[in-house]
């Protein structure tokens, strides 16, 4: 079985920078649709940005846009998200998903249901 391993996580200050890597155990390059998702403590895991390695595509929620980038490496199975002009409502912990193989039709709507396969989480805090 495939696992996913998120880092690059920590604390920084508001209009930081970090960068998250999400490396795959193996071959993953038949999921073509890879997010990136964030839960903070009493809420619901929500979608942060999915990229879709058959389309191009990318997409992203709307707190984010702008500030953002998601980016996949295929041939090193590893997934990255990009995180600029951090804020303090960015911390929570972040966590990399994929699809299943050849999946990829829920990948513009961040559809969060639609991922079965996950990683740990890596934390994020920014401070104001």
């Amino acid at each position: 079985q495939v696992q996913l391993v998120e880092s690059g996580g920590g604390s920084v200050q508001a209009g930081g920078s970090l960068r998250l890597s999400c490396a795959a155990s193996g071959y993953i390059g038949n999921r073509k649709c890879m997010g990136w998702f964030i839960r903070v403590p009493g809420k619901e895991r929500e979608a942060v940005a999915t990229a879709n390695s058959g389309t191009g595509g990318t997409y992203y929620a709307d707190s984010v846009k702008g500030r953002f980038t998601i980016d996949r490496d295929t041939l090193q199975n590893t997934l990255y998200l990009h995180m600029g002009s951090l804020k303090p409502e960015d911390s929570g912990m972040y966590y990399c998903a994929a699809m299943p193989a050849h999946s990829g039709a829920g990948c513009s709507r961040l559809a969060l249901a639609d991922f079965n396969l996950w990683g740990q989480g890596t934390q994020v805090t920014v401070s104001s």
